[in-house]
């Protein structure tokens, strides 16, 4: 990790959606120990959490969202959402988020990987998004520019997107991991990325990290289907969420990177049963790739929050009145912002 931070300013945010964290914790000891811990129990999960000791942490329940940000809007915050609690609550620079069936991976040496550090190290070294570097990430140590990378453009931009990969279970969508049920993923590829400007891709909020002081705002809960479940393959919040960070760093000349560090992740849910209800987001995303593709903010766009409200802008303006569920988005949109703007600035403690 960067010698330049320190543990205190970061921030692990952990969206709990199983009542018993004891293995998950557990096995992340040695790594999450010396970080500041947000746990965000998901609304709709009955049961109490179970939480081994040894952690410096922050548990939010219902009643402090509630508390937070008022009844009539903590319904946002359900399922797989709750997690965006936790970075609106955050007061540290950088933000580490990892789904709570997740454990730490070992590397091609058999070495558990650090998945804190090598996030912190993609996100203070400058990413390469304007020119594609065939080398991977020029920063990494043992590699640097190829033969005909101009030198104007070698000192990179600020990277606020670390986009991490995971062994065992792939982020496969459900009718993927249907037609393939005994597929895993055991490739460990020792390599990052920048993501070229004006390119999207399918960000996973299942291993992340990303500057909170840079881009905080764009992450965020908006659209939600209207048969969405609690496994991954049921959801579309990050992908849409992370299409929107894209767009906004595109923007605003900041770099998004993807590759190491990885997480293996367990399996859990049946494919089959969840192909149903996440069959609707699989065909929205024929409609929404284009759109993301086309959209491009104005001058006066020079702030994240400046960005996000004009992406939802026209969110309305071009999909809202093709399905309500469009026009839904783009007003949690304008309403995470001004949610940002009022909570994610004052200081908020469980209980308080």
């Amino acid at each position: 990790m960067s010698l330049s931070i320190k543990d205190d300013e970061i921030d692990i945010v952990i969206g709990a959606l199983r009542p018993d964290l004891t293995s998950f914790m557990n096995e992340w000891r040695t790594i999450f120990s010396r970080f500041h811990l947000i746990i965000v129990k998901d609304p709709d999960l009955k049961e109490e959490l179970k939480i081994p000791e040894g952690f410096n942490l922050d548990v939010y329940k219902k009643p402090d969202i509630d508390r937070v940000v008022g009844t009539s809007t903590s319904t946002i915050f359900s399922g797989y959402s709750c997690r965006y609690f936790g970075y609106l609550v955050s007061r540290k620079k950088y933000i580490i988020s990892v789904d709570d069936d997740c454990y730490p991976a070992k590397d091609n040496k058999g070495i558990l990987v650090d998945a804190v550090a090598q996030h912190i190290t993609n996100l203070t070294t400058p990413a390469t998004p304007f020119f594609f570097n065939t080398l991977y990430d020029p920063f990494t140590e043992g590699a640097d520019f190829v033969r005909g990378y101009p030198f104007s453009l070698r000192s990179g931009v600020q990277c606020a997107l670390s986009c991490g990969l995971w062994l065992n279970l792939a982020d496969y969508d459900a009718p993927t991991q249907a037609l393939k049920p005994e597929e895993r993923n055991s490739r460990y590829v020792d390599a990052v990325l920048t993501v070229p400007a004006r390119t999207l891709m399918p960000i996973s909020g299942i291993n992340i990290a990303f500057n909170r002081e840079v881009i905080g705002p764009a992450l965020l809960p908006s659209l939600r289907l209207g048969g969405e479940g609690k496994f991954r393959w049921e959801t579309m919040e990050d992908i849409w969420s992370g299409m929107c960070v894209k767009v906004v760093c595109d923007h605003l000349g900041l770099g998004v990177k993807t590759g190491m560090p990885y997480v293996w992740r367990n399996d859990r849910g049946d494919a089959i049963a969840s192909l149903r209800k996440e069959w609707e987001g699989v065909k929205l995303m024929e409609e929404v790739v284009p759109f993301f593709q086309s959209v491009r903010l104005s001058r006066e766009a020079t702030t994240t929050e400046d960005c996000v409200a004009e992406v939802a802008n026209v969110v309305k303006e071009q999909l809202g009145s093709k399905d309500p569920m469009f026009a839904r988005a783009a007003k949690a949109m304008v309403d995470w912002v001004k949610l940002w703007k009022s909570v994610g600035s004052s200081t908020s403690s469980p209980g308080a």
